[in-house]
């Protein structure tokens, strides 16, 4: 498993990020203080406070190519 922050603070950033996290297999969540939901789900995600770093969790240890696709949002 994997975490990373990343920041989804745009409309067309979260189409883009579900788009992209939708190819692959593996679970993949997002979590905002006490709340977790699937990272897959464009309503879960305008659910979160996206004014704010989200925590990434990718269930699978063979993410590079998932991890260099959303490289635009990963917070550094």
């Amino acid at each position: 498993m994997k975490s990373l922050q990343i920041s989804l603070s745009m409309a067309e950033s979260v189409k883009s990020f579900v788009n992209i996290v939708n190819k692959y297999p593996y679970d993949i969540d997002l979590h905002s203080g006490r709340f977790m939901i699937d990272a897959k789900s464009l309503l879960g995600i305008f659910s979160l406070d996206l004014s704010k770093p989200l925590v990434l969790e990718i269930h699978s240890d063979k993410c590079d190519d998932l991890v260099a696709e959303i490289d635009k949002f990963i917070v550094k």
